[in-house]
């Protein structure tokens, strides 16, 4: 990945591991994260560039004026210099770095507190890319119940209706990829190594059959798709 979609994935890893939010893209070059009416964080895509845009009320400015030192000359000048409405101080940052970016995920959590509540690792089962096979709807030991709660996301997220293939896992002898490999078994066998978390680059984004979803984007994706229909397969990064 370059510089930029290191940037992209790092967000949405970011926004999705500590928010339970929904993501309202307008298909053009905005994404909104919401939590019922209220936005935030906007994020706006360029060619060359991410443009995040916070707004501080009186409260988190008080926050942030009381721990301003700790941050860059970049982040403090963009926010001495943006304009206070009504309703707060807009800033617009523009992100090229991922220092810029680590400083953004500072101001997000003054914006709000992280409500996500992680996957526990209690009886977790994972796939050889890292995957929670316990959490997938495929998953043998998911209950019907539960499938119940899960194949209306995944419709939503995927735009499929089938999701009736049952697996035992990779480490079973009927795994559902064990004739025709995802890409993650691809890779590894690429790479001479049995499973994913011998690499070193280990997880990445070949480390999971949600890599198309993993990047800023401007699609339509509330919080429950994207608890069912991402996170479980994003290896660790959405968990206790």
């Amino acid at each position: 990945m370059n510089d930029l979609e290191k940037i992209s994935h790092e967000t949405m890893v970011f926004m999705r591991g500590k928010y339970r939010l929904d993501e309202i893209g307008d298909g053009k070059d905005e994404l909104k994260f919401k939590q019922g009416q209220k936005t935030i964080l906007t994020v706006y895509t360029h060619e060359d560039k991410f443009t995040f845009l916070i707004i501080f009320g009186r409260k988190e400015r008080e926050v942030f004026e009381a721990q301003m030192d700790s941050f860059s000359d970049y982040i403090r000048d963009y926010y001495n210099n943006s304009k206070t409405y009504h309703d707060g101080k807009w800033m617009f940052i523009d992100v090229t770095t991922a220092e810029q970016l680590d400083e953004v995920k500072r101001l997000i959590e003054i914006k709000k507190k992280p409500n996500r509540k992680p996957f526990p690792k209690e009886n977790a089962l994972y796939s050889k890319c890292g995957q929670r096979c316990d959490l997938c709807v495929h998953y043998v030991g998911t209950t019907d119940e539960q499938r119940s709660v899960m194949i209306p996301c995944l419709i939503k997220m995927w735009g499929t209706d089938d999701w009736s293939m049952r697996c035992n896992g990779c480490y079973s002898e009927n795994c559902y990829c064990k004739d025709d490999p995802c890409n993650a078994k691809k890779c590894a066998v690429e790479k001479s190594i049995s499973e994913c978390k011998e690499c070193g680059e280990f997880p990445c984004i070949k480390a999971t059959s949600a890599d198309c979803r993993s990047m800023i984007h401007t699609e339509v994706h509330y919080a429950d798709e994207i608890t069912w229909g991402i996170l479980p397969y994003v290896p660790w990064q959405y968990e206790k």
